[in-house]
């Protein structure tokens, strides 16, 4: 990357400190001379009004979570790709709460604004994050959207929780099947491909993520592209977020998982969305074989998308979204 590019990050690391300096100061000095504010934002939160809070899972980890729109409309949660966290769906769950959806995504454990645990880096772990939530929450007739990683999340949800609270899935640019090649899947990447994700995380993990980030997730290395520096910071951003060795933990269980018995387990209507220029998880060996292990699923193939569909081909996505939701 250019030093314009790391100059244009320090400087967004810098203003967005002052904001949140600025915004500190002027809340507390409204607290002070208005002191009946905080206790109506109490007593509206008391009502269950809020629009972020943290759950504490059984091995006492801290998950922040989101959750958008009408309390009383049929929920849809997401989960998020490596290594970014549930910031990275805000297009659509501010889409789909403006059509009457409660829309909830959380930071997985090690991501975000959630807290980095040493163990418990795995997609088990993941997956019983994901059911605590919606048992907090008491969520039913849920639509469950996984995106890249997010998809193996919800996956191996369903395999290890069925899917009695669940009307609906999605997988957006989703790793199941299995990304990595073994000898009984063939389709998968060479392990070296992996081993070299983790080699640049520990050797420069920051550049690493620019790198990522403004080529081949959002397909700004190909030719005639339009790059968009928000997007490629905002990606820094969330990446850097996450805690360095529960990112590195999390390359392992998106790259080496075999979700085909999970994906056996599916039994509800399952929407399967993957870009045919996706340089990150390749449609073949993900895609195409998930819709065909789901009975009854539906594949729509977007051309010449990449991996970061989610933002690059936000409104087909949404429009999509929303009619799965409605049928």
């Amino acid at each position: 990357m250019s030093n314009t590019t790391d100059t244009g990050t320090t400087n967004l690391g810098r203003r967005n400190m002052l904001v949140s300096a600025t915004g500190a100061a002027v809340a507390a000095v409204t607290a002070v001379a208005t002191p009946n504010a905080s206790a109506a934002r109490a007593a509206s939160n008391q009502k269950g009004n809020k629009t972020m809070a943290t759950l504490t899972t059984r091995d006492g980890v801290e998950l922040y979570y989101k959750d958008w729109g009408p309390r009383n409309g049929q929920p849809v949660v997401f989960s998020h790709g490596w290594p970014l966290n549930s910031d990275s769906w805000e297009s659509q769950m501010l889409f789909l709460a403006d059509h009457g959806y409660r829309c909830i995504a959380h930071d997985r454990r090690g991501h975000g604004r959630s807290s980095q645990p040493w163990d418990g880096n795995d997609m088990d772990h993941y997956a019983d994050d994901l059911a605590q939530l919606i048992e907090k929450l008491d969520l039913k007739n849920a639509v469950l959207i996984g995106f890249s990683t997010g998809g193996g999340e919800v996956a191996r949800y369903v395999g290890r929780h069925g899917t009695s609270r669940v009307a609906k899935l999605g997988l957006i640019s989703a790793v199941p099947p299995q990304m990595m090649k073994t000898a009984d899947y063939p389709e998968g990447l060479p392990k070296e491909v992996f081993d070299g994700i983790r080699a640049a995380s520990l050797k420069d993990r920051s550049q690493f993520y620019l790198d990522l980030a403004s080529g081949p997730f959002y397909g700004f290395n190909r030719p005639g592209a339009k790059v968009s520096q928000g997007l490629v910071n905002a990606w820094w951003m969330q990446g850097m977020m996450a805690g360095h060795k529960n990112t590195y933990d999390c390359i392992k269980q998106f790259s080496e998982t075999d979700f085909r018995g999970d994906l056996a387990k599916f039994d509800k209507p399952t929407l399967v969305v993957h870009g045919d220029d996706d340089q990150i998880v390749p449609i073949d060996a993900s895609a195409r074989a998930a819709a065909r292990l789901v009975k009854g699923s539906t594949l729509k193939v977007y051309a010449g998308a990449p991996h970061g569909l989610t933002d690059t081909h936000k409104d087909q996505l949404n429009s999509d979204l929303l009619a799965f939701l409605k049928a």
